[in-house]
C-alpha cells in the first residue's frame, strides 16, 4: 500500500516519508478499509511534531480520521459487508500505529 509515515517527531517537511509498505490484514472483529480520505486535525499534528506526546511505535501512519470502503473482514465481523461505505475516527490512537494516511 502507499503510505506516509514518520519514525521521528518534528516539523512534517522533515520527518514525513511517502512510499510502499506491506499491507495490512484484517484481525479478529477488524475491519479494512480502502482509503478514500484522510484528515488531518490538531491531535494528529501535535503527535507528528512531538508537542503532544512522545511517540508511542517506531514508525507511525499517521491521521485518525477517514473514509472509505471496507475491502476486508476479519473473523467474527457481522455489522459490516465488503464494499459498505464508512468513516472513521481514532485510526491513529488508542493502541494503533497506523492511521488514515495510507
Amino acid at each position: 500500500m502507499r503510505a506516509v509515515w514518520y519514525e521521528r517527531t518534528g516539523a512534517a517537511p522533515t520527518v514525513l516519508t511517502v512510499g510502499e509498505m506491506p499491507t495490512p490484514e484484517a484481525g479478529p472483529g477488524e475491519v479494512r478499509i480502502r482509503l478514500e480520505a484522510s484528515g488531518v486535525n490538531p491531535a494528529d499534528v501535535g503527535r507528528r511534531s512531538g508537542n503532544y506526546r512522545a511517540m508511542e511505535f517506531p514508525r507511525v501512519i499517521p491521521n485518525s480520521d477517514g473514509a472509505g470502503i471496507v475491502d476486508q473482514l476479519g473473523d467474527g465481523v457481522t455489522r459490516f459487508a465488503v464494499g459498505d461505505r464508512v468513516w472513521l475516527f481514532n485510526g491513529q490512537r488508542n493502541g494503533r500505529a497506523f492511521g488514515t494516511a495510507a
